[in-house]
């Protein structure tokens, strides 16, 4: 069963290579019938050793099913998906597990704008690992916390969370050691420099933004710098840059409708709404002529 177990991990990791290269919504059937595959064969097993392994696969597949329906803009099923995916991480006694995606739910709902939930979660992902949590998770949750500050309008915290969350990063840097699973990626400083720039998008924080956005685009793929680059565009409009902040919205536009993604072409709405304006400049009215149609 343990081999079982590490080929259908093995099949999630293949998916999440793809997602970087390939829409979402070309993705979600396979992850769909990879999902129903590991529910089937977790049916049929009878030992609470091989339950609690196979729940913890469940667990991955489900957080990845989780961010293909966010990018797809389907937030329901995004936010079923992630609870599912705790509920599973539960199942397998793996606090490790529970604590990365009660904390990956916190980010969802950061983003979604739940501020106050979404730094509940960050504790309660905290409170799970207790006092000997990896330096990687300690890292991490300060910046979802971070973002669960921004979403909640508290420049102070969120901002105490980031100097925590570099401090942290950096010490990490200078570690060398792996990072413990589920996180399977490196936390970097370029990781909260981006996180800076997306708090101080949604606090109206010029100065946060543009500090860090040469820093901040270096991590992720194209679909990801997408987002971030609609953050960037959102920072020079609070300060007053339109012809800048919609030339940059609209290379990340094009990137949106590239891998269909409803959740940058909603962000890049969410841009063009916090401009008012009786007679909006050329730049704008190009914008307006794309998005116009746009159904995803």
């Amino acid at each position: 069963m343990g081999g079982q177990a590490a080929a259908l991990r093995l099949t999630t990791s293949a998916y999440r290579r793809l997602d970087g290269t390939t829409p979402s919504r070309d993705l979600a059937d396979a992850v769909d019938g990879h999902i129903r595959l590991i529910q089937s064969i977790t049916s049929a097993v009878t030992g609470d050793a091989d339950r609690a392994r196979l729940a913890a696969v469940g667990s991955e597949a489900a957080s990845f099913a989780g961010w293909l329906a966010w990018d797809k803009g389907d937030h329901g099923s995004a936010r079923s998906w992630y609870g599912g995916a705790v509920k599973a991480a539960r199942t397998s006694g793996n606090a490790l597990l529970t604590a990365y995606q009660t904390g990956t739910l916190a980010q969802f709902e950061a983003h979604a704008g739940n501020g106050v939930e979404a730094v509940n979660l960050a504790r309660r992902a905290r409170r799970v690992l207790g006092e000997q949590r990896p330096a990687v998770a300690d890292a991490w949750l300060c910046s979802v916390e971070a973002l669960g500050h921004a979403a909640a309008r508290d420049r102070r915290r969120a901002d105490q969370a980031l100097t925590a969350s570099r401090a942290a990063a950096e010490a990490l840097t200078a570690d060398q050691e792996p990072p413990p699973w589920p996180w399977v990626f490196s936390f970097t400083p370029d990781k909260v420099a981006a996180c800076r720039v997306t708090c101080g998008a949604r606090l109206g924080v010029p100065e946060w933004v543009l500090d860090e956005d040469v820093e901040a685009l270096t991590t992720g793929h194209a679909k990801q710098r997408a987002l971030l680059v609609l953050d960037i565009a959102a920072g020079h409009l609070a300060g007053g840059r339109i012809e800048a902040a919609f030339a940059l919205a609209s290379h990340a536009l094009d990137t949106g409708l590239q891998y269909r993604s409803g959740r940058i072409v909603e962000r890049a709405r969410t841009v063009r709404r916090s401009l008012t304006t009786s007679s909006p400049p050329k730049v704008v009215r190009d914008f307006d002529e794309r998005l116009h149609g746009v159904y995803l």
